[in-house]
C-alpha cells in the first residue's frame, strides 16, 4: 500500500514495511520526521524519538495536529499514507532540481512491462482486496489470488469498459405485448400463474428464434464453402 511512495524515500524496508507492528510503526515515524518532514526543531523531537514511553500515543497526537494531519491517531493507515505525501512533497521541494533533469521512461519500456508483474502477491491488503472484488463481481475463487486479478481484469474490460457499457445501453426495447391474446393450453386456476407462463413460453420462443438463427447462419456458412470447390488438377489422370 505505501511500497511506492517508501521507494521514492529512500526507506530501508519499503516491501516489508508492517504499520501495524508498533515497534516498527513507531521507529517510522520517528525516521520519518528526522529525515524528511523535519516539522520540529532537532531539541524539540525528544518527546516523539521516546518511542518506549506511555505518552508515546498522545505526542502522535499532538505531531499530527501540529503537521495539519486531517486524521487522527486511530486511523493509522490513512495518517501514514498523509505524512508519506507530505514528506515527498517536501523531498521534492529540496531536490527540485534533481527530479527536474531526470528522464521519463521510454513509452517502449512502460508498454512492455506487464502490468501485475511487480504485485506482491502475499499481501495480506492485496489479497483482500482482490477477494472483495472476485465476490462482489461474483468471480469463481481460486487459490492463486493473480489468476483471479487476472479475471477480474477480463471483466471489466468486457463487461464493465465504456464500449461495453454504451452497448448495452443502445439495446432496444421490445415491443408491448398483450398476453391475453396469446393462447397457453392449460389453465392453473390462478390469472397471474397464467400470464407468468404466457411469458415463460413467449421468452422460450425468443430463445428458439434465436437458436434456429444462429442454425440458418451456421448453414449458409458451410453452403458457400461446399457449393463452390477448388478444383486441384494436378490430382487428376488420364487414363490408367
Amino acid at each position: 500500500m505505501f511500497r511506492r511512495k517508501l521507494q521514492a524515500l529512500d526507506y530501508h524496508n519499503p516491501s516489508g514495511f508492517n504499520c501495524k507492528d508498533e515497534t516498527e510503526f513507531r521507529n517510522f515515524i520517528v525516521w520519518l520526521e528526522d529525515q524528511k518532514i523535519r516539522h520540529y526543531k532537532i531539541e524539540d523531537r525528544g518527546n516523539l524519538r521516546n518511542i518506549h514511553s506511555t505518552e508515546w500515543a498522545n505526542q502522535y497526537e499532538k505531531y499530527l495536529k501540529d503537521v495539519s494531519c486531517p486524521f487522527k491517531s486511530q486511523e493509522r493507515q490513512e495518517g501514514i499514507d498523509w505524512l508519506l505525501g507530505l514528506a515527498v512533497r517536501l523531498e521534492y521541494g529540496d531536490n527540485a532540481a534533481k527530479y527536474q533533469n531526470a528522464k521519463p521512461l521510454t513509452t517502449e519500456a512502460t508498454k512492455s512491462v506487464e502490468p501485475l508483474i511487480n504485485l506482491d502477491v502475499n499481501n495480506p491488503d492485496f489479497k483482500a482486496g482482490v477477494m472483495a472484488l472476485a465476490n462482489l463481481l461474483q468471480i469463481q475463487r481460486h487459490d492463486d489470488y493473480l489468476v483471479m486479478l487476472k479475471a477480474i481484469r477480463i471483466l471489466v474490460q468486457e463487461r464493465l469498459s465504456t464500449e461495453a457499457v454504451a452497448k448495452s445501453n443502445s439495446s432496444k426495447e421490445g415491443l408491448p405485448v398483450a398476453l391475453d391474446k396469446h393462447t397457453l393450453g392449460f389453465d392453473t386456476g390462478d390469472a397471474v400463474l397464467n400470464d407468468a407462463a404466457r411469458i415463460l413460453r413467449l421468452l422460450h420462443v425468443e430463445e428458439l428464434r434465436e437458436l434456429q438463427t444462429k442454425i440458418n447462419e451456421a448453414i449458409v456458412a458451410v453452403q458457400s464453402i461446399i457449393a463452390d470447390p477448388k478444383t486441384d488438377h494436378r490430382l487428376g489422370k488420364v487414363g490408367r
